[in-house]
């Protein structure tokens, strides 16, 4: 199974947020996983957080994972053949203040291409 969880940077993970059980991987830019997001391009999102914003901010994400895939798909092999043996969970700091939305995370747009590119795979997203 492959999701998402919340990284708490700068408080206690509070309880009614529990860390789940299985492999954490952290996946913010700073983080270099294969769905990792460029820090310019997260940077200029949460500058000015809209939905043309957000449009440009998975528009051109996309396009940096299939240029990655392309290139090398091995990480991205390694992340699903993990999934298929255990729960696996890609992490990062949203929602946030800036961005309350986590339907507009990076961590989502890659459980969605990860599904894409492996449907045998169970993703399980985030509740609306």
């Amino acid at each position: 199974m492959l999701g998402r969880f919340k990284i708490y940077m700068r408080q206690k993970r509070p309880a009614h947020d529990p860390l789940p059980d299985g492999v954490r991987l952290r996946a913010q830019y700073r983080d270099k996983h294969c769905t990792s997001p460029s820090e310019d391009m997260v940077t200029k999102y949460l500058d000015s957080p809209s939905e043309k914003a957000w449009l440009d901010y998975e528009q051109k994400y996309l396009e940096i994972l299939e240029a990655r895939f392309r290139e090398n798909h091995q990480p991205f092999e390694e992340l699903a053949e993990l999934s298929r043996k255990q729960d696996v969970y890609l992490g990062c700091t949203c929602p946030t203040k800036k961005n309350p939305n986590v339907w507009h995370c990076h961590t989502v747009l890659a459980l969605k291409f990860m599904k894409e590119k492996y449907p045998d795979l169970v993703v399980v997203f985030p509740a609306s």
